[in-house]
Parts: C-alpha cells; structure tokens; sequence
C-alpha cells in the first residue's frame, strides 16, 4: 500500500484524531509536558517516531525547547488526546531543514499523544506501579 502524499501547508492545521470522554489536565504554556510522537514527511516517509523507541519526549510547553509547530499545535490539549499536527516550514525546520533526514521547506505531519502533564500521566505509564 503506498502512502497518499498530503499536501505541503503554509499554516498550522491541528486534527483530534481521539479525545477523552473526560478532560481532567489540560496542557498549559508553562506545564512540563510528556508526548509521544511520530514524525513524517508529505510523502509518507518516518523521519522519527517515540512510539517505536517507546520513549516519549519531555519537554516544557510554550518553552521554545522544541519547533514552533509543537508549542502551539499542543496548546489545551488534554491528557490521552491524540493529535495530527500538519506544520508548515516556517513552524517547523525553516528552510535550511534537519539535514539528512527533513529537507528545506519541508512540510512536517506529527501524530502525537499527550502522556503526561506535569506530574500526572496516563494509567498504565506510571513507572511506580
């Protein structure tokens, strides 16, 4: 099956793909957050993906720590929601890109899963338990 080619975008496009029937925590500028991600270019290829190191990224929220496209594409959502973030260039790796894996101007589509916010995380990723 060959992956369909999405189109490059010019703004953010954010898409629930799963939100809880509950949202208790909310992701806020500020929180420490915990995401699992996969990242892919317009023609299908993974460029990197948490889910497979089973490794989710840490990192604060609205911190600049990681691409624009995150921190603002990850605003208000809730512990357990699954996103599809389609970020353009100027959001993501600009046109100079992350060479060797994402080129200039490349649009980035990451499908991420909010597991932690601060010190609450899903059931099932307490590593107490």
């Amino acid at each position: 099956v060959s992956a369909k080619k999405e189109a490059d975008v010019t703004e953010l496009q954010i898409g629930v793909k799963y939100k809880p029937s509950s949202c208790e925590v909310q992701a806020h500028k500020g929180d420490k957050v915990k995401v699992h991600y996969r990242g892919k270019l317009t023609d299908g290829t993974v460029f990197d993906s948490s889910f497979e190191r089973n490794s989710p990224i840490d990192f604060e929220l609205g911190g600049g720590q990681v691409i624009k496209g995150w921190d603002q594409g990850l605003l208000g959502m809730c512990l357990g929601e699954k996103r599809k973030l389609k970020i353009p260039a100027k959001l993501g790796y600009g046109e100079q890109g992350s060479p060797p894996t994402i080129p200039g101007g490349a649009t980035l589509i990451f499908d991420t899963e909010l597991v932690g916010v601060n010190d609450k995380s899903l059931s099932g990723d307490n590593s107490e338990l």
